[in-house]
């Protein structure tokens, strides 16, 4: 890709929130000489997201003009966790938790980047063998009254909410970063730019020429209100399959389509001004542009055919309700069921009953969703089983408040119609759980 006034502008200002200091970042770009783009990355999960996309796919076009990305994978300070807009300390991370995570992040890395023009470098190359005088070295160079005039530090410190000290070792661990690969420029999200600064400002203690800082914008979640974050419930990871990435991009509010577009894929920017002004103006069915925006990331990461079924499966199951030819089966022993929850039931209703009483209640219940337990009486109790209890024990949700969230909104059926608590559940039904996905029940008793 040659550097003509197109290319430049389309590096400079898509996708781009601020460059520190844009003028010498030109000036470095027209030398026509290599430069090394440092992006770091913290392990703390194990996938990146397309939020992650977006500097990524900023760091791809400076390759194809012959620029080197450096990788560091933050082996170390993924431990500690990068406060950022962080309002707490955040739980610390094994080593053996960051190295499970870092492959997983590398393999993935290279759906956007060229590996061919990329160097993937460990901390612990360098702070393996960072001793106690190498720390105090490092933590001489600032002061605290420098890190409390960080936003989210100082926001805490008035609130008085703790600050961990590894937290403010973190922006000096990832500026050392800067010096150990000698960065021409470093890229970061917005929440970044503290970390950015100080990496710049302590190659210059060093004697080495200041790291350009390019900042780009966070992408919103599929929530429409936080940043997009694995955590959080609001991401669209590059290895999720394309059904469901396909409908995710078509949860996304209206009003994201055109960042979406323009963070992360490749149409005109006369497009989306055009989309901007179409969706303002109620000219176009939003639906109709998620729908390419949705090909259009499902693309990047699939080949052609695995966008054309999940459009097929999102029209299908999505807007026409229809059940989808492929279900995920799910095996579980129903007798195995029954007698966890007969078990649960008749201690909880009747604690004093021998090992014998027990055993032969519980060998009378014979249904998933329902218990005749005696009492001493001749009138036999029904115990009803709830769905929320039975869906968190088979672990199709994780809580049963969460199955019980599901059900009042409407949000779960089986066989096609509306779930209750209370409602049963057989061999070979089909549980339908939010828009989009699908279960199939299969008793296992019996399966060899």
């Amino acid at each position: 890709m040659a550097l003509d006034n197109s290319t430049l502008e389309k590096i400079l200002h898509r996708g781009v929130v601020e460059i520190i200091v844009e003028e010498e970042f030109v000036s470095l770009l027209k030398a026509e000489k290599p430069l090394r783009l440092k992006m770091g990355f913290d392990p703390s999960s194990p996938d990146i997201h397309i939020g992650h996309v977006v500097g990524l796919r900023k760091l791809r076009q400076l390759q194809e003009l012959g620029h080197r990305v450096v990788v560091i994978v933050g082996d170390s300070t993924a431990r500690i966790g990068d406060p950022s807009g962080q309002s707490a300390t955040r739980k610390m991370l094994t080593a053996e938790e960051v190295k499970q995570n870092a492959e997983t992040y590398m393999q993935q890395l290279f759906k956007i980047l060229d590996k061919e023009k990329t160097d993937a470098v460990y901390q612990s190359e360098w702070y393996g063998d960072f001793d106690l005088e190498k720390v105090i070295r490092l933590t001489s160079k600032f002061t605290v009254a420098q890190f409390l005039a960080r936003e989210d530090f100082n926001k805490r410190f008035k609130e008085e909410r703790p600050i961990a000290i590894t937290e403010l070792l973190y922006p000096l661990l990832q500026a050392y970063d800067s010096v150990a690969v000698r960065s021409d420029v470093e890229f970061g999200g917005t929440d970044q730019k503290f970390n950015l600064l100080v990496g710049r400002e302590l190659q210059g203690m060093e004697g080495q020429r200041p790291q350009q800082c390019f900042l780009v914008p966070l992408l919103v979640g599929t929530d429409g209100k936080a940043k997009m974050s694995k955590s959080l419930g609001n991401a669209i990871g590059v290895t999720d399959p394309p059904q469901e990435q396909y409908g995710k991009v078509m949860s996304l509010r209206d009003g994201l389509i055109p960042d979406y577009f323009d963070l992360v894929t490749d149409v005109t920017d006369l497009e989306i001004a055009e989309m901007r002004r179409a969706i303002k103006d109620q000219s176009v069915n939003p639906m109709e542009l998620k729908k390419r925006l949705a090909r259009e990331i499902v693309g990047q990461f699939h080949n052609t055919q695995s966008v054309v079924e999940a459009e097929v499966h999102f029209e299908r199951v999505v807007q026409r309700g229809e059940v989808p030819d492929k279900l995920t089966e799910l095996q579980i022993s129903f007798n195995g069921l029954q007698k966890h929850f007969t078990q649960k039931v008749i201690k909880r209703t009747m604690p004093h009953l021998d090992q014998h009483e027990f055993d032969i209640l519980q060998a009378e219940s014979n249904t998933l969703n329902s218990f005749f337990i005696a009492f001493e009486s001749s009138t036999p109790v029904h115990i009803r089983v709830h769905l929320s209890d039975i869906l968190t024990q088979i672990g199709v949700v994780s809580s049963r408040s969460e199955a019980k969230r599901l059900i009042s909104q409407d949000a779960m059926e089986i066989n096609g119609d509306k779930a209750s608590e209370e409602t049963g559940a057989r061999d070979g039904d089909i549980l339908r759980i939010g828009r989009r996905r699908y279960i199939k029940l299969i008793n296992s008793d019996g399966i060899q």
